[in-house]
């Protein structure tokens, strides 16, 4: 097993690796910023390294300080967890070449799933269901450009290669916007992502958002631990997740579940990883593979019962698969709510000193969060503070567990968007099941005037 891990992120997800580390009783180093000495986890590690001033670029996006850290402490592996570092291939490259185990792919898996174009052709490969499009970069040749987009059929969407987080995207209706709209988009690729490449899809209106969760060793064995549905979005965010994704075709789950299992054998997949999708009228329709720990892992490790963290540090130290596919049973069904310090009209940020914080709890209910009574949110970072997750034997019991629990957490001194997580799982559509990933902003626009 892993001697010891330097934990390269900070929050609620710095907390969680921390929390699995210490179950396996491996010792822990815990990196920070200036702005970030008040974090829970740096208390409970074994060891904990000042990387750097406020700005991430300065901090926990600053390599040769990760490593220097990693180097003084005597770790002997790095978790990235999500954002910051987690999908930088030239970070994983330069962890393994100074000698220290990397928590997830290696650095070429990471390059060929983080350009869209290569990722689309290693799964067109490996037979797993793709959106129609170009196959490849749009090509600057006026007539062949326009050829395949009459051949997918408008409306279609230009992407930059790059791009993510819904940037870099722009929908075309027509046939003689496409040139202009393929330029245009070229160019704010080159400037935003260094990387001018772009492809064409076909624009799907209503699509629901749905990924699959696999766990794979690098050494032949893989499995899925089922989907999750993250429709609920705005502006490209998720602000609710769930698993399992409801009313899906059985045929098209398993032939989807089945598809992404041989792809992460197919390219030597190594760590925990998402395959996401759009799913509409029974298909699915892969769009990106996020090769890390994502966000909303806990809905998936409370309807599977598979720790996904312990998985991913235990497959570092070079062990196969603790588990088989005939060992993951699918029971119940579990909603997560990410609580950001956000006015929950406007959206903006709300750093500040949480006054009183008191978390929900009772039967099925889990809270992910680095918050307590005192802390003070910094500005600087991302604004999610925590997640709220419950557990139901039906997607029914889950949601009234959830409404418990929205009721029952206070968060003082700061602005959450509680109040609209409260509005939410009482909003007759969600509570239905199935909605697209347009719901929530067409909701919100409609609400705010």
């Amino acid at each position: 097993m892993l001697e010891k891990v330097l934990i390269a992120n900070r929050g609620e997800i710095a907390l969680r690796i921390l929390r699995a580390c210490k179950e396996m009783g491996i010792k822990t180093v815990a990196v920070h910023s200036t702005a970030d000495r008040e974090l829970m986890h740096l208390a409970l590690a074994d060891e904990s390294v000042c990387i750097g001033p406020a700005p991430s670029n300065k901090s926990y996006l600053h390599i040769p300080a990760i490593i220097a850290a990693a180097e003084v402490t005597g770790a002997t592996a790095i978790h990235p967890g999500y954002g910051f570092l987690a999908e930088n291939a030239d970070f994983a490259e330069q962890v393994e070449n100074s000698g220290f185990a990397f928590v997830g792919p290696k650095a070429e898996t990471i390059r060929l799933m983080g350009d869209k174009v290569s990722a689309k052709a290693a799964m067109i490969k490996s037979g797993v269901p793709v959106v129609p499009g170009s196959q490849g970069p749009l090509p600057e040749d006026e007539e062949e450009a326009l050829r395949i987009a009459r051949e997918v059929g408008y409306p279609v969407i230009i992407k930059a290669a790059g791009g993510g987080g819904g940037r870099g995207m722009r929908v075309v209706h027509h046939e003689e916007d496409l040139i202009k709209s393929a330029k245009l988009t070229r160019t704010e690729a080159g400037s935003a992502f260094g990387n001018s490449m772009v492809y064409l899809e076909k624009f799907l209106g209503n699509p629901r958002h749905v990924e699959v969760q696999v766990l794979s060793d690098g050494q032949g064995n893989a499995i899925h631990l089922y989907d999750r549905d993250c429709s609920l979005q705005r502006r490209h965010q998720k602000v609710i997740e769930e698993a399992p994704a409801p009313m899906i075709d059985p045929k098209a789950r398993a032939e989807v579940l089945k598809r992404c299992v041989d792809a992460c054998v197919e390219i030597g997949y190594r760590g925990a990883g998402t395959f996401e999708f759009l799913y509409e009228d029974g298909r699915f329709y892969f769009i990106e593979m996020n090769t890390r720990v994502q966000v909303e892992h806990p809905v998936t490790e409370m309807v599977t019962g598979v720790d996904i963290v312990k998985e991913m540090l235990s497959i570092a130290a070079g062990n196969k698969l603790s588990i088989k596919q005939e060992d993951v049973k699918l029971t119940g069904h579990a909603i997560e709510c990410r609580i950001n310090a956000e006015d929950p009209d406007t959206f903006m940020p709300s750093p500040g000193k949480v006054k009183q914080f008191h978390a929900p709890g009772g039967n099925g209910v889990r809270v992910d969060s680095h918050l307590y009574s005192g802390y003070t949110v910094p500005p600087h970072y991302d604004s999610l503070i925590g997640k709220l997750i419950t557990f139901g034997g039906s997607r029914e019991e889950a949601m009234g567990r959830m409404r418990n629990a929205l009721d029952e957490i206070i968060v003082d001194g700061i602005k959450t968007n509680v109040p609209l997580h409260r509005n939410l799982v009482r909003d007759e559509g969600f509570c239905a099941g199935g909605v697209n990933i347009h719901y929530l902003e067409k909701k919100l626009g409609m609400e705010s005037h």
